[in-house]
């Protein structure tokens, strides 16, 4: 049996999303919308608004139509949403890059999503003209100035009054998520899938008119894009930006800003509850802090909670799913839990194995169904037809139980993405890249636990030559990948377990890393 939300339906509007994240920003005027918090600079509502529509105006003037993307490089500044914002206004899809991203993976996503344009900041100026050029990308413009790119100022142009005729069902944003397999894919969300989510968490939330947000989670990831950028200007608060986490400036922005909302993810979480920096500044003005994108323990949740002063809540969600599925509501939330589904949502807990429902109390692969539901991945009909299946049920990969208070828990995972520090890492994209090393001859790698990041990667190699060493091994795939994706840990095995078919069995070895730990 499906499990209906809790929450009451909210009615969804047949609306294209800027208008409606807009519709109130005449009344908030020379409100504050956007502060950046490294320099103090500051866009109005009145001004944020206007350069929005200036900005679809100059696409338009050099020959942008309905359909056609813009790629956006930047870290967290005010410009982030002139530029997301502006391609939308102009009937275009917005594809966010990760400002870590190196050359190669940028130019994958430019080239698999089609980009005619990237805005790009200086620094990222070099990768990005590299991955551009192999890519299709028409012009590239930059923030300030830099040789070999257009400034972004000379993008402005006369305002575009009215937003371009679009269908509620066209899509409007591209962010890429990472898949078990290969390279990250773009999913594919509409104007509907995020005017729904807006107010599906809102419900939730309860954001106000006079809260402060503090922007330090990517707006880049789907996150950061609806929870902080877009239901910030939806509900007229003022978001002050930071362009990357550093403890220090994040706690001196919440002091400086009185900031009363904190959306973080669980290393942020943690260095709240534990690190003694914390306790030389005042964060009283904080009101409620919500952790995703990956699990938070019960014990860290009442320890930041207790420590802050403060709500402490988890939620969860996907790219996938634009992307709050579950949060509980304000004063009623449950350590260790995700809460409820949002309105206008259904779930299934379902047996992996046989595809039926689980029996009540029982843990299952947590399906979900609703208006916030991606379209489905660009480019890639297989992958879709494997994650939403039959009547619309899009498979979330993870595992979960359901209490008698209808409130769910995540408590493990079908799919085998590694969770570091909120970003998502495919085992298999690694795995793929280990045994290009001459001296590897297979590989697998899984999740290791680690209390700030959450998950490291952790390699295990079989050696084609006895004298390649690990840390050779290691700066093979750090010279390749991002940061993030980098292997932590390496162990040297004599061979790979496998299933019949040959797919690597990685529950073997996290059940080896287990009782190995213990």
């Amino acid at each position: 049996m499906p499990i209906r939300s809790p929450y009451p339906e909210v009615t969804i509007p047949e609306t294209a999303l800027t208008p409606f994240v807009f519709q109130k920003a005449n009344d908030h005027g020379d409100k504050p919308a956007i502060v950046d918090g490294s320099s103090g600079r500051t866009l109005t509502y009145e001004q944020l608004f206007g350069a929005v529509k200036s900005f679809a105006g100059g696409l338009k003037a050099r020959g942008f139509e309905k359909g056609d993307t813009v790629a956006i490089l930047l870290p967290n500044l005010p410009e982030y949403a002139v530029a997301w914002h502006g391609t939308a206004w102009a009937g275009g899809t917005v594809t966010t890059v990760n400002p870590l991203y190196n050359a190669e993976e940028i130019g994958h996503q430019l080239k698999d999503a089609g980009a005619k344009f990237l805005i790009v900041f200086p620094q990222a100026l070099e990768n990005a003209k590299k991955a551009a050029d192999g890519a299709g990308v028409e012009e590239v413009f930059v923030l300030g100035e830099a040789e070999g790119a257009t400034p972004v100022t000379e993008l402005l142009g006369e305002p575009l009054a009215e937003h371009a005729e679009v269908d509620v069902h066209d899509t409007v944003a591209l962010p890429y998520s990472s898949g078990t397999t290969g390279l990250p894919k773009g999913v594919m969300l509409t104007h509907h899938n995020l005017v729904s989510n807006i107010l599906q968490a809102q419900a939730s939330l309860g954001m106000e008119s006079d809260d402060v947000v503090i922007g330090v989670l990517p707006f880049f990831h789907i996150y950061g894009m609806t929870v902080i950028m877009n239901m910030g200007i939806y509900n007229g608060i003022t978001t002050v930006t930071m362009p990357r986490f550093d403890l220090e400036q994040f706690l001196t922005t919440i002091q400086e800003h009185k900031v009363t909302r904190a959306y973080v993810v669980p290393p942020i979480a943690l260095a709240l509850a534990k690190h003694p920096l914390v306790d030389k500044y005042d964060v009283s003005s904080l009101d409620l802090v919500l952790s995703g994108a990956a699990p938070l323990g019960a014990e860290l949740e009442q320890a930041c909670a207790e420590r802050l002063g403060c709500e402490v809540v988890q939620g969860y969600g996907m790219t996938e799913t634009s992307p709050v599925s579950h949060t509980a509501p304000r004063g009623k939330h449950k350590p260790g839990t995700i809460g409820p589904c949002l309105p206008n949502m259904e779930c299934r807990i379902v047996d992996p194995e046989t595809g039926e429902d689980a029996e009540e109390g029982e843990r299952g692969e947590l399906w979900m169904r609703g208006p916030n539901i991606m379209k489905g991945y660009l480019n890639n009909e297989e992958a879709t037809r494997e994650t939403i299946v039959e009547d619309g049920w899009l498979r979330t990969g993870d595992v979960a139980i359901l209490d008698e208070d209808g409130y769910f828990a995540i408590v493990d995972r079908v799919k085998e993405l590694i969770k570091y520090k909120g970003f998502q890492v495919a085992p298999a994209e690694l795995e793929a890249l280990l045994v290009e090393h001459p001296g590897v001859a297979d590989a697998a790698v899984i999740p290791l636990p680690d209390e700030e990041a959450g998950e490291i990667p952790k390699a295990f190699v079989v050696l084609a030559d006895e004298d390649t060493t690990t840390e050779e091994i290691q700066q093979f795939v750090a010279d390749r990948v991002s940061t993030y994706k980098q292997i932590r840990a390496i162990e040297v095995v004599d061979e790979i377990p496998k299933s019949a078919s040959g797919k690597i069995l990685r529950r073997v070895l996290r059940d080896r890393e287990q009782a190995a730990a213990s």
